[in-house]
């Protein structure tokens, strides 16, 4: 939709550009993608903190269960096994302070950015329906004065003014239509470019929308992951108590662990989507605000430029957790 948002205000810059207003509002608009870039930011690193968590669930199941018998005594296999789960517990939550406040942040922009854009909807609605009345009312004052001259000098001449009459008739010639037309034309390039207005802001308050709608996605799959990962480490620490219970605690982290792997393919397939979201808006986004600003970047343009060579870099592919851990495992 970022892409959609971006093809209209760039058919309508010229509009947006002669307009200050909303050339702030759509300022306002892409500087929330630059807090977007600095939440996602945070995601990959939480994603990539989870990622490690897994994997290190996944070695230690993976070494107790296909670990030779008489490679160690069973007690000397379970202490292993239990310390590679404590780094695992040690690890605690991927999701830092910096995430929820990158999150906070985003998403208090995006809220702000819905009222905001509401507002101008409805100022733009009245500047509408006043413009057309005003078209409508000079459409019927200039035919009314063009249609009273006309009356007059039919008049004049019933009651034999030809004085009256010639002055009433050079009256008439005078280009009183043309001048209604060149009213009414003045009225629907206001009318036009109201229109161009009112497209750009319902383009990004659908943006918008979505953007709220995908951050509370994230949200979910984030308050869905942390459950897991609490389960697992309460497990974790029920395995503590001695060896059958780290036999009890392995089969519980075993069941768990495939959930625990797609949640986090989830969230890392909803970061991905709004990361290509912010390849596709970026480059156009310079098209438009550069020219504005006359020569050279300002400096959060050339800040959002740098994070969207950053998203561009990224090798998509190795984000998949399952993939992570096949490459990983073999390695290993």
């Amino acid at each position: 939709m970022n892409q959609e948002v971006v093809r209209v205000v760039l058919a309508c810059k010229r509009d947006v550009w002669r307009s200050p207003d909303l050339f702030d509002l759509v300022e306002d608009y892409f500087e929330g993608s630059l807090h977007t870039l600095d939440f996602l930011a945070a995601l990959d690193k939480s994603l990539h903190r989870a990622r490690d968590s897994q994997l290190v669930l996944h070695l230690a199941l993976q070494r107790h269960h296909h670990e030779p018998p008489a490679a160690a005594s069973a007690s000397e296999l379970y202490a292993s096994t239990l310390s590679e789960l404590r780094q695992f517990k040690a690890a605690g939550e991927p999701f830092t302070d910096e995430f929820f406040a990158a999150f906070q942040t985003v998403y208090r922009q995006q809220m702000s950015m819905v009222d905001k854009l509401r507002r101008r909807k409805r100022r733009l609605d009245r500047r509408l329906r006043s413009v057309r009345v005003w078209r409508r009312v000079s459409g019927i004052v200039f035919l009314t004065a063009f249609a009273a001259l006309l009356v007059c000098s039919v008049v004049a001449a019933a009651i034999a003014a030809p004085p009256v009459a010639a002055a009433l008739a050079a009256a008439a010639s005078m280009p009183v239509g043309s001048a209604g037309k060149w009213m009414d034309s003045l009225l629907k390039k206001y009318q036009d470019a109201l229109h161009g207005h009112k497209e750009v802001v319902s383009a990004m308050q659908v943006g918008t929308f979505i953007a709220i709608k995908d951050l509370d996605s994230i949200r979910v799959l984030v308050e869905h992951l942390e459950v897991q990962i609490s389960s697992m480490a309460d497990s974790v620490e029920f395995a503590e108590r001695d060896e059958e219970a780290v036999r009890f605690g392995i089969d519980e982290v075993k069941k768990k662990l495939e959930l625990f792997m797609k949640s986090v393919d989830d969230l890392g397939e909803q970061a991905d989507r709004n990361n290509m979201r912010m390849c596709h808006i970026l480059p156009e986004y310079v098209f438009f605000i550069n020219p504005a600003n006359g020569n050279g970047m300002s400096e959060s343009l050339f800040e959002m430029m740098n994070a969207f060579h950053d998203i561009c870099r990224k090798d998509i592919k190795f984000k998949t957790s399952h993939y992570y851990l096949n490459v990983c495992s073999t390695n290993y």
